[in-house]
């Protein structure tokens, strides 16, 4: 029997009787374990979540539940095939044994594992002081629970609500609550909303259609304390340039922190950023070498892209989550000349103050913008983002028909200022500086992001081979 056939009959054995551990029960994990029952895998199948819910949809928590739209739970995602898994629902997976290949739950459990795959996505980062966290009435934003909650605080009429962080959650809810004429402030820390996605020029853009729809809109400034009344409620906070917002709803948008502190001592890429793999979603170890049993897969999956000089990418996206994880479900089951790449062209879209935003590349890669179709005065334009004489990305205010015109450029490499589509040019096409944060702004994360490693950050970690 020749090698290629022995392989071959190794991973007919494996789709019939090996065993598949996906550590994440959210959109990537189910769509994960949809693609390898697809692909003929019949061995056993464990999805392991934290939270109790099935795979529900994240996207509408910020938009159609907190308007009322939509009950919080009945986000669940829909089902394409039968899985037949066995599902650890409220229990966390919180360390892994490669040298074993078991994943140790929460309750004492071990589960042993032939492949695995990591989704365990990101979490919401919390208001830093507990006690000011804990008061009745401060909120953050990712889950099913935490929409529901603050759907409710927003029904109950609070007397103002304040936002901290003006990404795109923040803006979001900001604009929810001018919808319900609830008056509303928003902290930033950066100069406007939006920078650290789309760059200062757009950010000013959306800083004065927030302020026109009566957004109390304060950058530049944090917030230092929330202060409570005796019932343990919060009623205001305190500011960096000294004022005081009085306010009994807080909202802390600050980004997200990708779930990966179970991954201690396992020895993989592991950090911040998410879980360093390669464009198939093979997990590299700390010293960058690929797996062959464990994959990543959404959120927390960061991994080189040919479009972006093979800089390492890190995407918050819903369609990175169901593309990757289709990606990696078909690598898991296959040989490696049939291994598919996951090289998704990122995109994203925000409804807010009665504007559709949209966006196809990576924005913060650039360091120049151009306004290519449309008026800036009536928020209806589409521009387009440019690095080193290519294009790398755009952005459309209710101009999102052209989205896929400027992604074909993208992908092309194609120059930039790029060729005009041909009509509804604005006066001037000038390329302008971005205005891009530098890295490490607090609330300025976009949320995809450039996480190639800079050597004299000094925070790398040699680990050579043992002898």
């Amino acid at each position: 029997m020749t090698l290629s056939a022995t392989l071959a009959e190794l991973v007919r054995d494996f789709k019939a009787n090996g065993r598949i551990v996906v550590v994440g029960a959210s959109l990537a994990g189910l769509r994960a374990a949809e693609t390898l029952r697809g692909e003929g895998f019949a061995g056993s199948l464990t999805i392991i979540g934290d939270e109790p819910y099935e795979p529900y949809d994240r996207p509408p928590l910020s938009k159609q539940v907190l308007k009322g739209w939509v009950p919080a739970d009945h986000t669940q995602l829909p089902r394409f095939r039968e899985l037949d898994a066995d599902w650890r629902l409220g229990v966390a997976a919180t360390g892994l044994d490669r040298a074993t290949r078991q994943v140790r739950l929460a309750d004492g459990e071990q589960v042993p594992f032939d492949r695995l795959l990591i989704a365990t996505g990101t979490r919401a980062r919390q208001w830093p002081n507990p006690a000011e966290a804990a008061l009745d009435g401060v909120f953050s934003l990712r889950s099913r629970d935490d929409a529901a909650r603050l759907r409710q605080a927003l029904a109950d009429g609070p007397s103002r609500v304040l936002v901290i962080g003006a990404g795109f959650i923040g803006s979001e809810v900001a604009s929810i609550c001018r919808d319900l004429d609830i008056p509303v402030t928003v902290a930033e820390r950066g100069p406007a909303p939006l920078v650290g996605a789309l760059g200062g020029v757009i950010g000013e853009i959306a800083a004065q259609m927030q302020r026109d729809h009566g957004v109390d809109l304060r950058c530049g400034v944090g917030v230092l304390s929330l202060e409570g009344d005796a019932g343990g409620h919060v009623r205001r906070a305190r500011l960096s340039d000294g004022t005081t917002i009085e306010a009994d709803v807080v909202l802390a948008s600050l980004g997200s922190i990708r779930n990966v502190e179970w991954l201690e001592g396992a020895g993989l890429a592991a950090g911040f950023w998410g879980v360093g793999c390669d464009a198939g979603g093979r997990a590299f170890d700390i010293n960058g070498v690929a797996t062959d049993t464990i994959y990543v897969a959404g959120d927390v999956a960061r991994a080189p892209h040919v479009l972006y000089e093979y800089q390492f990418l890190a995407m918050e996206h819903w369609d990175n989550a169901v593309f990757g994880a289709e990606v990696a479900a078909h690598n898991m089951v296959s040989l490696e000349p049939d291994y598919y790449p996951h090289l998704l062209l990122p995109g994203f879209w925000s409804g807010q103050f009665g504007v559709n935003i949209k966006s196809v590349g990576v924005p913060p890669f650039g360091d120049e913008i151009v306004f290519m179709q449309g008026s800036v005065e009536e928020r209806r334009f589409a521009a387009a983002y440019g690095r080193n004489g290519r294009i790398v990305a755009a952005v459309t205010f209710d101009h999102g028909k052209w989205l896929e015109y400027y992604a074909r450029l993208i992908e092309q490499s194609a120059p930039f200022p790029p060729p005009p589509p041909g009509w509804d040019r604005p006066d001037v096409m000038m390329p302008i500086p971005a205005q891009f944060p530098e890295p490490g702004v607090p609330t300025a994360v976009p949320d995809v992001v450039l996480t190639g490693h800079d050597p004299n950050e000094r925070r790398a970690e040699f680990r050579p081979r043992s002898r």
